[in-house]
């Protein structure tokens, strides 16, 4: 299906969507995929400006200008940091090109090639152990009652021998996932963002808006018995059935106020990526205002308690207080968006930030009372793999 929501012809779309996978190229051009498109952007004919409004204004400014200035059909694309308050790194590019998704080109099934071998330093930030220890202050202070949720992340810092191959990389996490979210955009002045995100945000189109939160998760096993055995289990483990349940009433109260109609499913179901089982429920709704647009949405619902916690509030502060790193655009959100209103931005998860010969990659854990240092240390060491591997490193 294309992008205007008509049907292709399945013989074009060989070759249509990985041929846009193959012209990526870091620092000039923007890449993003999803179960719906695939999208390739290059050059930069506007920059969204930092400031006091809102976020999604200041976006829609920015594309009735571009309107204005003769640019028929302007698209935003880029990330928003975890951080609301700091600078999001969204631009109108020169040029967009759009093919079907990646999962529908039969290409994409040819393996992308192994990564090459080179000599990585790692450091952890913080330490395993001090993780531990963050993990088991918040469990001390959430059964003292100040507050029921909160997302612990950690840092691998690696720092390659040789040049950083990111067209290289950006392939082995798209052919590795290819029906989830890929993404390689700028975020920052010789700085780049990829992932493999398996979290849809929220999406528009037209008079159609989805979310579909994810919580509640566990590491898949090469064994096909054990792997669903483990399946099985997320979906009957209390714990992960109540963080499941505070993210999704969370995405359903911060919908709901822009919603005519809203649909939330009574039960979970299961999303699995190449690493990581998660439980995942499909929110369905009809915008009230047609003129409300997805980065709206999207803005409203970040940061749920999928990549927070839950009082918000309160979960930031004990971020800041127990992670010794700023997130930047880790669990911000990462998508695209036209002067239509239409879009997809999805949580920026699975990711790692490229800077000269480093990857820092970024994990998190949902810590709820009944959350284990040794589990939680262990689910963030599982969700590490998916760069893991796609860079070669055994570990």
């Amino acid at each position: 299906m294309r992008p205007d929501g008509r049907l292709v012809d399945p013989a074009a779309t060989v070759g249509a969507a990985t041929s846009l996978l193959d012209a990526y190229e870091p620092g000039r051009a923007r890449f993003f995929a999803s179960p719906t498109r695939t999208l390739l952007a290059h050059g930069t004919r506007a920059e969204v400006p930092h400031g006091t409004a809102p976020l999604h204004r200041r976006v829609t400014e920015t594309l009735e200008a571009e309107l204005l200035a003769g640019n028929p059909a302007p698209v935003v694309v880029g990330a928003v940091p975890f951080d609301h308050t700091a600078p999001a790194a969204l631009a109108v590019p020169e040029a967009v090109r759009w093919a079907p998704p990646l999962a529908e080109d039969p290409l994409v099934a040819l393996p992308a090639a192994a990564p090459a071998a080179a000599d990585w330093d790692i450091r952890p930030v913080p330490e395993p152990a001090a993780y531990g220890r963050a993990v088991a202050e918040a469990v001390r202070r959430m059964k003292r009652g100040d507050f029921s949720k909160v997302v612990l992340a950690r840092t691998l810092e690696l720092r390659s021998s040789r040049d950083l191959d990111l067209p290289a990389l950006l392939q082995r996490l798209a052919r590795r996932d290819p029906a989830g979210y890929t993404f390689a955009v700028p975020s920052g002045p010789g700085r780049t963002l990829l992932g493999a995100s398996p979290e849809l945000l929220v999406s528009r189109r037209g008079g159609r808006l989805v979310a579909n939160p994810l919580a509640g998760s566990i590491p898949r096993s090469a064994d096909l018995a054990e792997d669903v055995r483990r399946a099985a289990a997320l979906l009957e483990s209390e714990k992960d059935l109540h963080e499941h349940a505070v993210v999704v009433d969370a995405v359903r109260e911060a919908l709901a106020p822009y919603c005519r109609t809203l649909d939330v499913p009574a039960r979970p179901t299961l999303v699995r990526t190449a690493a990581m089982w998660h439980l995942s429920t499909t929110v369905v709704g009809e915008p009230a205002d047609p003129a409300v647009s997805a980065l709206e949405l999207a803005c409203a619902l970040h940061p749920t308690p999928a990549v927070c916690g839950t009082p918000t509030d309160t979960a930031r502060r004990v971020i800041g207080e127990l992670e010794p790193f700023d997130r930047g655009a880790y669990t911000g959100m990462v998508g695209w968006g036209d002067a239509s209103g239409d879009g997809e931005w999805v949580v920026t998860i699975r990711c790692a930030e490229a800077e000269e010969r480093t990857l820092r990659l970024f994990a998190g854990a949902g810590v709820v009372e009944q959350s284990s240092p040794e589990a939680e240390t262990a689910e963030t060491g599982a969700k590490f793999q998916t760069f893991l591997q796609a860079v070669g490193v055994d570990q």
